[in-house]
């Protein structure tokens, strides 16, 4: 295989593997529990710590839709992605920030968790998806919020009108 063969398949595999990161991200601030499962492989794993979830990745889907049900919004972002290849097998660290909204009596709460996601990853017919996920927490936070404005506010479930933009996902 050529070198600008292999360059350009090497793109293709970190790109397969952001877009990955990406759609979990979708998949947790949509409450979409059919994209956030095609994150991880059947047996793949996750350890967000003793406090919140060890267990299986598609079993932490079903974890977080649970536990955000009560929340008013969320949005996760990734960034700082940095991707190690290994033929089929390949590891990433991606910075994230998640803030949460919720109420407390009447009282606007936000929530602000930053941290990273070290992934195990590996190529299986084709698809990229994640073994094992190790997250750790860098800053966390509470705090009471006063809202902006009323505006509108996406919804956490396909109804939300990025999917009539973009479709149902990955």
């Amino acid at each position: 295989m050529s070198d600008q063969a292999t360059t350009l398949g090497e793109l293709a595999d970190r790109e397969a593997i952001r877009q990955q990161i990406y759609n979990y991200c979708r998949a947790v601030d949509r409450m979409d529990a059919d994209l956030g499962y095609k994150v991880w492989h059947e047996d793949g794993t996750a350890d967000y710590g003793e406090d919140v979830y060890q267990g299986t990745g598609r079993g932490f889907i079903d974890h977080v839709n649970a536990v955000h049900a009560h929340l008013l919004a969320h949005s996760h972002q990734v960034t700082n992605i940095i991707i190690h290849l290994d033929g089929d097998r390949a590891a990433s660290e991606s910075y994230h920030v998640a803030y949460l909204t919720m109420d407390r009596g009447g009282q606007l709460m936000e929530m602000r968790v930053c941290g990273r996601y070290l992934d195990k990853w590996s190529r299986r017919n084709g698809l990229w998806a994640i073994d094992h996920r190790t997250t750790v927490r860098d800053i966390d936070s509470i705090q009471p919020i006063t809202a902006l404005s009323k505006c509108e506010v996406g919804s956490r479930d396909a109804t939300d009108p990025s999917y009539r933009f973009l479709g149902s996902g990955a």
